[in-house]
């Protein structure tokens, strides 16, 4: 027996390594009994056999796991933003930061095309949070070293609006991609099959992107559910405050004795994300479990 990664699943296969050894195989009949579909980024454990080949036969405890793409254990998600063509919405990066926070994700905020615009408003943002929060640029190489490092050892997302920067990005992090901007890279694959499967990408250093071959924008499940007693705990930069409000039961919307909004009003915390909270907490107000079920 052995343990390893599944580093690409492509109907019904899965291609696990261990160390320099990668072995392909099917899952045993009773880890889908037991209800559990192996993902890519899972830490499973096979039985090997002869010429590469070898049988999953358990599945290891999960951090987490998304559908789209369909992977695990994402260590770090990494967002990429910009001021300028496109210029990106704040509310679009922290539904993402307190969906990542949510599952154990680290974030990392990348405020992109700084060659073109600093993105001084979202550095302004983005400062007064624990994230790590860098500056980047493909262009001029501004940040890549920083991201690099950041990175390293770890399994990673890359998410942002269209036309963001992030096939540059990730090109200018591992050039051996040869991801092609706005075009298909045949290096990759995209164009000449129609089957779309998960696979990890390494970006040096250790680190490694779960994406499609196409490399589209990871896609946060449209329909993960942020609880809205749990939410402000998404947010890391309330935690400081939290416990301190006048009432136990405290929103953080406009009650009185609130230790949030007075972080908010001494400056403390950015009027855009506690924006953002008081909208993402009205969505998590109107959900239902029943019409989901």
């Amino acid at each position: 027996m052995g343990t390893g990664r599944i580093v690409k699943a492509l109907s019904g296969f899965y291609y696990v390594r261990d160390g320099q050894e990668l072995y392909e195989g099917r899952a045993r009949g009773k880890v889908r009994l037991e209800g559990v579909s192996p993902l890519v980024g899972d830490i499973v454990e096979y039985a090997p056999e002869p010429n590469g080949k070898g049988t999953v036969t358990a599945v290891r405890e999960r951090k987490n796991s998304f559908l789209r793409p369909a992977v695990a254990n994402i260590d770090c998600m990494v967002v990429l933003a910009a001021s300028v063509n496109p210029v990106t919405d704040p509310f679009l990066i922290d539904r993402v930061t307190a969906l990542a926070g949510d599952v154990g994700c680290e974030v990392i905020v990348c405020i992109n095309k700084c060659d073109l615009d600093p993105g001084d408003r979202l550095w302004a943002i983005y400062e007064k949070t624990p994230y790590t929060v860098l500056r980047t640029s493909a262009k001029t190489g501004e940040g890549v070293a920083a991201l690099r490092q950041a990175i390293a050892g770890k399994l990673c997302a890359f998410t942002g609006n269209s036309g963001v920067g992030k096939s540059s990005l990730l090109n200018a992090l591992s050039p051996e991609l040869s991801i092609e901007v706005g075009e298909v890279s045949d290096k990759l694959g995209r164009g000449r099959h129609t089957t779309r499967h998960v696979e990890l990408y390494s970006l040096g250093n250790e680190a490694f992107i779960a994406d499609t071959p196409g490399f589209a924008s990871f896609d946060m499940d449209q329909t993960q559910h942020l609880d809205k007693e749990n939410l402000q705990c998404d947010f890391p930069e309330f935690e400081p405050f939290l416990g301190q409000c006048r009432f136990d039961d405290c929103t953080h919307r406009q009650e009185p004795g609130c230790a949030v909004l007075a972080a908010l009003e001494a400056g403390e915390i950015s009027p855009s994300r506690h924006a953002s909270y008081i909208r993402l907490y009205e969505l998590a107000a109107q959900y239902k479990e029943w019409e989901n079920k």
